[in-house]
């Protein structure tokens, strides 16, 4: 299912179009002044036969068939289906991710949000010249002050990304890769959808929905994971060299936390340690000078 946002409808009302997939749905009140935008249609391979570039292929698959199985088979839709509006990962990786955002990501970019929720972890100070969103639930999109706008739509039932070629300059993925059955399907859009020089932020901690995570992630540790990420990146023609960022808690953060912290520690209400912050980064083609 695909779902995008008409600024100009009314609150409560939204409008089938042509196609049998894709409706249109409102902004949040603040987007409505502005025209309506419309997603492009679908890229058709079949317009490409005649170039003969092999970037963004799929060089070989990473996951084995029992690697991209979760413990939980029903549809993410479902799993989905209800709002949460938390974040899953402490401040302390919130902080990481916004200053890693706040340095490779200029205000003339458009990105992508890609598995998003209620919140981007994008500065508050900078405004981007569009920032689309995606993710399962409609409720938790719309209260994104960061979108511009933003569809729904279940990458494990159709990876395909309704994009034109060379849309975005840059996309983002938060605490969400392990939720992906087909990881390299999905990388391979991203890289078409990228710009030349565009780059993929991709971030993660040891934080996740065990029963909706894929084997592979599940059964792997920090390091594995990682190597995990970067595989995916090397699969795909034309990504760079993916560079990783690494922030481990260290043995300061426990005593340095405040007797309340440890008391809320103690009874299950915090976590022990801070979370990991880990970040693999890949350009489409090439690093831009200015990076």
């Amino acid at each position: 299912m695909f779902l995008t946002i008409a600024p100009n409808s009314h609150p409560k009302t939204w409008v089938s179009t042509n196609s049998s997939n894709l409706h249109l749905f409102p902004l949040p009140s603040k987007f409505k002044t502005q025209p309506s935008i419309i997603i492009p249609k679908a890229y058709n391979n079949e317009d490409n036969n005649s170039t003969k570039s092999t970037a963004g292929k799929i060089k070989r698959m990473v996951l084995t068939q029992q690697g991209r199985t979760k413990l939980n088979i029903l549809p993410d839709r479902e799993f989905y289906a209800y709002p949460r509006f938390v974040t899953h990962v402490d401040d302390r990786f919130i902080s990481n991710l916004t200053n890693l955002y706040r340095k490779c990501l200029k205000p003339e970019f458009e990105i992508l949000d890609l598995m998003s929720s209620w919140v981007s972890h994008l500065p508050q100070e900078v405004k981007y010249k569009k920032v689309v969103g995606h993710g399962l639930n409609a409720q938790e999109l719309a209260r994104n002050p960061k979108l511009d706008y933003f569809f729904v739509k279940d990458l494990n039932e159709d990876e395909k990304l309704e994009f034109e070629n060379c849309s975005f300059d840059a996309v983002l993925c938060t605490v969400s890769v392990q939720y992906l059955q087909q990881p390299e399907k999905v990388f391979a859009e991203v890289f078409r959808i990228l710009r030349p020089g565009g780059v993929f932020i991709l971030s993660f901690s040891n934080r996740l929905f065990y029963d909706k995570a894929i084997s592979a992630w599940r059964d792997s540790t920090g390091y594995g994971r990682v190597q995990l990420v970067v595989q995916y990146f090397q699969c795909i023609k034309g990504f760079t060299e993916p560079e990783v960022i690494r922030k481990l808690p260290s043995n300061d953060d426990q005593e340095n936390k405040s007797p309340l912290s440890k008391i809320m520690q103690l009874i299950g209400l915090l976590s022990s340690s801070s979370d990991p912050f880990y970040a693999v980064i890949a350009y489409r083609n090439f690093k831009p000078v200015h990076q």
